[in-house]
């Protein structure tokens, strides 16, 4: 059951800090020591959306857990009521696991909440986790770099702010010496990938998509660039999706993958 938050934050006892966890990207077993270790002592779970019920699973009976969920078109909890109740549960002395899918310090908003309990006087103390990228990547056999393929890797948010338009820098970004990873790419991949061969990369570049990584629920689509996008939209995979362009899923392994897909033809590329 989720707490209430107001504006109004109190301030007549000790500040305990919060401690602001990286999940990993599904998988239990894929969680840091010291985040297992912490979800067991808190006192509270603030968690969000991409958290799992096998992570969650791993909280003790008792303690109290927030479902502070943001999803594409609706928010349980916007990030200025998350930030305030951050502040008011450590206020009130309580032991906070900020539990957040993947790494915290990439596209999950985690430095937003940390200037904000820095300004309000309360520690914070970061544990990271393994990213999406990272995880997806391996659990699909795609290395993120591998020489004579990527001597580098970027990592992008496909995400719009507001539904406004998708900027970035498709010259810079159109390497074929680096792979590519789309965070939350699913509902603008066909802009990404129009916009990536229109700067030169070729419509032919092997190109992965993946939801639920690293979990039993793993689903995969292996394709060119030209093609991903009406892939996608004809599976229509639940999202978040990750997205690797590059030489590298060329490596895929596809017995890794192909028992969580659609169909064998889903995992051959042009």
């Amino acid at each position: 059951m989720a707490e209430t938050t107001n504006s109004k934050i109190a301030t007549n006892r000790p500040v305990a800090p919060v401690y602001l966890v990286g999940a990993g990207p599904g998988d239990p077993e894929l969680l840091t020591l010291k985040a297992y270790r912490l979800l067991g002592e808190a006192d509270v779970v603030v968690y969000d959306r991409l958290v799992g019920q096998a992570i969650l699973s791993l909280v003790p009976k008792g303690t109290s857990r927030i479902y502070v969920g943001k999803a594409p078109k609706g928010h349980h909890m916007v990030q200025e009521e998350i930030n305030n109740l951050l502040v008011k549960l450590a206020r009130a002395g309580r032991k906070v696991v900020r539990l957040k899918g993947g790494d915290p310090y990439i596209f999950g908003r985690g430095s937003e909440e940390t200037t904000f309990l820095a300004q309000h006087g309360v520690p914070v103390r970061v544990v990271p986790g393994i990213t999406a990228a990272s995880g997806c990547a391996a659990a699909i056999g795609v290395p993120l770099t591998h020489r004579g393929l990527a001597s580098g890797v970027r990592f992008v948010t496909g995400h719009r702010e507001r539904d406004g338009a998708l900027d970035l820098n498709w010259a810079s970004l159109a390497d074929p010496d680096t792979t590519l990873v789309i965070y939350m790419g699913a509902s603008t991949i066909e802009q990404v990938s129009a916009e990536l061969i229109a700067a030169g990369l070729s419509a032919t570049t092997p190109t992965a998509a993946v939801t639920n990584g690293t979990t039993p629920e793993q689903k995969t689509c292996v394709a060119s660039l030209g093609d991903i996008g009406a892939r996608l939209k004809a599976l229509n995979l639940s999202s978040p999706v990750l997205i690797i362009v590059g030489r590298v899923v060329s490596l895929a392994d596809l017995d890794l993958t192909s028992g969580a897909s659609a169909a064998a033809d889903e995992l051959s590329y042009a």
